[in-house]
């Protein structure tokens, strides 16, 4: 029964959950470990993909740039050539001859469908319109028009850019009318390149023609025709203090109506020309934000399922819980049956205890540490127990149950208090108090105290001891104790000896030491000679307390109780105590526990 608490207090140990604080940042630090990943993959994805789609959205803006302006020069000489043809048209000769203008505008009209050209205007030699295929323009007077005055002062078909009312840009091929070197008009193409706004605005923000002055001539939006690029990159930029940054880790080249654009040109070989676009990042945008949001949903994913997996591993801790909560109550209970029982057998002590006490004062110290031994092993074997039982409660939150233990233990104490006090009765008077005490003297005090016994023993006793004193801080009662346990411990050794012998060594150096040697048998398990309840007496003749509680009682007053086999045979035990006076002398114990001197 005596091996059935430790066995318990295991049990117990084993019993105590772990606690969540590990597990808890565990998983806060994965969730943050991850969500660092998250944050940090989707930047360098950013940065990544919008430089990548920047790069090839430039790249395609480059190519629409170049065909563009193939679609500018193709459309620029295909009617550059209409005037010279026209020019040399027997009809309009003849009309100019004869001043018979009633079909040429007809027939302009015809030759306007035919080519594809904006306008077709017929003008005589003093400036006036005199057949166009826009019949609104009949009868006005273009004398001072650009395409009119380059025309007649050159033989060559001469290109001419006109600023209209509106604000817009006409683009005009000329050539002067001529028979048998008589000047007879000026036939006027007006080129329609407006045509291809529709189709660059459907593929990009903005687009635009610059003329050599750097004057947008031609623009998806009018209201930009007539500016400069600056001019007009100031108005459409917002606020004054507005700074360019770019999307997505892409650099933009300016604004367009607040919006951050990437600039592309390309130089158009006619008249100086350069064809400019401005393509907003919102392509880029959608394509990287798509990209983000697969990662994102990815990680949303894998998140989901760590706190999945969490889940499922609280709901098997939860049921593990249970499990070793349903155990821990059948152990409390064989727990209390265990009290009982030794509840029991400590009112049997007591009635022991009575008997004991009408022996002789003498005797009665000789067989005083048994009885003590068994008193009060009793309480401190269930104040382990139920010490072990309220750390548990205290870790299970159970602070109520906990504090009832700790009452039942405080009510044991008060029971070793009465019972010390009850065997002290019994013999002189002691005193907690330490005082100065020569070892000579309790030396000598035992071996009084024990001739009787010693005269009936065939053991031959000797003592060797200085002659000057050997004081130590101690309670010479308790400190006999000891001796009187020793050396009944070496006549028991030397009983089966031929020549039993039992040596009482003092001596004094940096400690005190009182050494008890004897030729016996000696000790065959040094490690557990001093645990309590271990002896190897014979069932009846020894409860295994002597040497714990002598360990206990040297350790009491700073100093050590070890044993060790001697070279020639027998068991040797040395006491160390520090000397009196000594300013290296801890202070006593007085904590009471297991004793755990070391054997030599």
């Amino acid at each position: 029964m005596r091996a059935y608490v430790p066995r318990v207090t295991r049990k117990l140990e084993k019993l105590r959950p772990s606690l969540g604080p590990n597990r808890t940042w565990a998983l806060r630090a994965a969730v943050l470990g991850l969500f660092v990943a998250a944050m940090g993959m989707i930047w360098v994805t950013n940065q990544i993909l919008s430089q990548r789609f920047s790069e090839t959205s430039r790249a395609r803006s480059d190519v629409r740039l170049a065909l563009y302006s193939g679609n500018l020069i193709g459309e620029l000489e295909r009617q550059e050539v209409v005037p010279l043809l026209l020019s040399r048209d027997p009809l309009l000769l003849g009309a100019l001859s004869s001043q018979d203008f009633v079909q040429t505008s007809q027939l302009l009209i015809k030759y306007r469908d035919e080519i594809g050209a904006a306008r077709l205007l017929l003008l005589d030699s003093s400036g006036r319109v005199v057949a166009s295929s826009d019949r609104s323009n009949l009868g006005q007077n273009q004398r001072s028009a650009g395409y009119f005055i380059e025309a007649l002062r050159s033989n060559d078909t001469i290109y001419t850019s006109v600023q209209t009312e509106a604000g817009a840009t006409a683009f005009f091929y000329s050539r002067r009318v001529a028979q048998a070197g008589d000047t007879l008009g000026v036939i006027a193409v007006e080129v329609d390149l407006k045509k291809f706004l529709p189709r660059w605005a459907w593929l990009s923000d903005a687009v635009f023609v610059v003329d050599s002055t750097g004057r947008v001539v031609l623009s998806t939006a009018p209201r930009w025709t007539g500016l400069t690029e600056t001019d007009f990159l100031e108005s459409s930029s917002g606020s004054p203090g507005s700074v360019l940054r770019g999307f997505a880790g892409a650099t933009g080249d300016g604004f367009v109506e607040g919006e951050p654009m990437m600039r592309q040109e390309t130089r158009v070989p006619f008249q100086g020309w350069r064809l400019v676009s401005y393509t907003s990042f919102a392509q880029v945008r959608e394509r990287v934000a798509a990209v983000l949001a697969m990662e994102v949903m990815g990680f949303a994913i894998v998140l989901a399922l760590l706190f999945y997996l969490v889940s499922q591993s609280s709901n098997r801790r939860s049921a593990r819980l249970a499990r070793e909560s349903d155990r821990l109550r059948r152990l409390n209970q064989r727990l209390q049956a265990e009290i009982a029982e030794r509840e029991k057998a400590e009112r049997s002590l007591q009635v022991a205890e009575q008997s004991l006490a009408q022996s002789s004062k003498m005797a009665a110290l000789g067989e005083m540490s048994a009885a003590v031994s068994h008193e009060l092993n009793q309480p401190l074997a269930a104040m382990k127990t139920y010490l072990a039982g309220a750390r548990l409660l205290m870790q299970r939150q159970r602070t109520e149950e906990a504090l009832s233990s700790f009452h039942r233990i405080n009510g044991l104490i008060d029971r070793m208090g009465s019972i010390t006090r009850q065997l002290k009765a019994h013999a002189r008077k002691e005193t907690d108090d330490l005082t100065e005490v020569d070892l000579r003297d309790c030396v000598n005090s035992v071996l009084d105290m024990m001739a009787p016994q010693l005269s009936r023993s065939p053991a031959r006793v000797s003592r060797t001891v200085p002659e000057d004193p050997v004081v130590v801080m101690a309670d010479p009662v308790r400190i006999e104790q000891v001796l009187v346990n020793l050396l009944r411990n070496a006549l028991d050794a030397t009983a089966g000896a031929e020549d039993p012998m039992v040596d009482i060594v003092l001596s004094e150096g940096e400690v005190a030491t009182l050494s008890v040697r004897d030729n016996g048998t000696g000790i065959k398990d040094l490690n557990n000679l001093f645990e309590p309840f271990y002896t190897t007496k014979p069932p009846g003749e020894g409860v295994g307390l002597g040497l714990a509680i002598s360990s206990t009682i040297v350790k009491s007053f700073g100093g050590r109780l070890t044993a060790r086999n001697g070279s020639g045979g027998g068991a040797i035990f040395k006491m160390d105590l520090p000397l009196a006076g000594d300013p290296d002398v801890t202070e006593p114990q007085t904590r009471s526990g297991q004793p755990d001197a070391a054997a030599e």
